[in-house]
C-alpha cells in the first residue's frame, strides 16, 4: 500500500489512544439513575442497545489510530536512475599472417601465437577476475588481416557474440593471404571508428534505438603483429596518420619478441621480427604506447596498462518522487468520527 513514512516519530501517538479510550470509559459510567422499583429490572438481562453502548467507544479509537497513521504520512516512493557512461570504442586488430602459429609461452605452457593472443584478448574484454576487470559497456569490434584485412566483429557494446568469434579467428589456408598488410588493417580500423558515434545512434547490437546515456569518452586501435608491413595499399605511417587527424589513439604490441637462429649448434638472437622503429612512431605519434611481448603473460601485463590508460567512465544518478498516501488513513478516520456521532446521539444515544 506505501513504503515508508516521512514522520515516523508520530507513530508513538498510537500509544496515548488506549489511554483516551479507557479515560472516556470512565467517565461513561459515572451517571447513574435511581429506579425505585429495581427488583422488578433483575433477571430482565441486557438489550441489544445495551451491548452496542462500547461501539462508538471503538469507532472513536480507531479514529483515533487512522489519524496518527495519517499524520505519520505515509508515502509511496518512485525513484528513477540514471546512468551515464563515458566508454571506450576501441578495436582489437589481429594478425593471422601463418607466423603466429609459431610457439609462445601461455602460463608456462607452450601454445601458438594466436592462440595466445585470441585468449589475452577474451581475458582483456571479459576479464580475469584478477589484474584484468574487463570492459563491460566499452564499445569493442576486432579486424584480423594477412594480407587482406576483415572485419571479424563490428563496433558492439555486448561482448558474448564478440568473444565467439575472436575465438573462431584462425591462421588463413590461403598462400596469397599470408602477407602482413598492417597499414590496410589500420586504416580499415580507423575508418570503423570513425563512424562509431553514428552506431551508438542506431544502436548497434542493440534493438531498443541506440543508448543516449552512452557517450564515447576515447577512441583506440590495440594492433598485435609479429611481422613487417610488406602487403597492402596503405603504408603503416600513412595509416597512423589517419589515426592521429581522425583523434584515435594507437597502441602497437610486437608478439614474440626477439626471434634466434641455429647455426653450427648455436643459438644466435636476430632481434625483433617486428619492425620497432615503426610500430614505435605510429604508436607515439598518435598519444599511445608501443609494447613488446615475448610470452603471452607479458602480453597480460600489455593489457594490464592499457586497461589503466583507457577508463571507462561512469557516473549514476538517482531522483526519488513521493506520492503522498495519507488521504485515505484521514477520510477514514473522519468517517468513523462521524458515524460514531451519529450513533452517539441517535440509536445508540444514552440518557443521562
Amino acid at each position: 500500500m506505501f513504503d515508508r513514512f516521512a514522520w515516523p516519530w508520530l507513530l508513538a501517538l498510537a500509544a496515548a489512544v488506549p489511554v483516551v479510550l479507557v479515560i472516556a470509559l470512565l467517565r461513561s459510567r459515572r451517571g447513574r439513575l435511581l429506579y425505585p422499583a429495581s427488583d422488578l429490572a433483575h433477571g430482565l438481562g441486557m438489550s441489544l442497545r445495551a451491548r452496542l453502548f462500547r461501539v462508538p467507544l471503538l469507532l472513536r479509537g480507531l479514529a483515533l489510530v487512522l489519524l496518527v497513521v495519517a499524520l505519520a504520512r505515509p508515502q509511496d516512493t518512485k525513484g528513477h536512475v540514471k546512468t551515464s557512461t563515458e566508454g571506450i570504442a576501441m578495436q582489437i586488430v589481429v594478425d593471422r599472417s601463418s607466423s603466429m602459429t609459431e610457439g609462445i609461452l601461455l602460463d608456462g605452457e607452450k601454445t601458438s601465437r594466436l592462440d595466445a593472443v585470441k585468449e589475452m584478448a577474451r581475458e582483456f574484454i571479459a576479464g580475469n577476475g584478477k589484474d584484468l576487470k574487463g570492459r563491460p559497456g566499452d564499445m569493442i569490434g576486432v579486424i584480423a588481416f594477412g594480407s587482406f584485412a576483415d572485419t571479424v566483429c563490428p563496433l558492439v557494446r555486448e561482448h558474448d557474440a564478440l568473444l565467439d568469434l575472436i575465438s573462431n579467428v584462425q591462421v588463413s589456408p590461403l598462400r596469397a593471404d599470408q602477407g602482413t598488410a598492417i597499414g590496410d588493417a589500420i586504416a580499415l580500423a580507423a575508418a570503423r571508428l570513425r563512424d562509431a558515434e553514428k552506431e551508438v545512434a542506431r544502436g548497434v547490437d542493440d534493438d531498443k534505438g541506440g543508448d543516449p546515456g552512452f557517450k564515447i569518452k576515447s577512441k583506440a586501435i590495440v594492433l598485435l603483429t609479429d611481422g613487417r608491413n610488406n602487403r597492402g595499399d596503405i603504408a603503416p605511417m600513412d595509416a597512423a596518420a589517419i589515426c592521429k587527424q581522425w583523434g584515435i589513439k594507437l597502441y602497437t604490441i610486437g608478439i614474440g619478441g626477439n626471434s634466434t637462429v641455429k647455426i653450427s649448434g648455436l643459438t644466435i638472437p636476430q632481434g625483433p621480427n617486428v619492425d620497432v622503429g615503426t610500430m614505435k612512431a605510429m604508436a607515439e605519434g598518435t598519444g599511445g604506447k608501443f609494447f613488446l611481448a615475448d610470452t603471452a603473460d607479458d602480453l597480460r601485463d600489455v593489457y594490464a596498462e592499457i586497461d589503466s590508460l583507457e577508463k571507462t567512465k561512469v557516473e549514476t544518478s538517482q531522483s526519488v518522487n513521493y506520492d503522498e498516501r495519507f488521504p485515505p488513513f484521514a477520510a477514514a478516520a473522519l468517517a468513523l468520527l462521524a458515524i460514531e456521532t451519529l450513533a452517539s446521539t441517535t440509536v445508540l444515544r444514552r440518557t443521562p
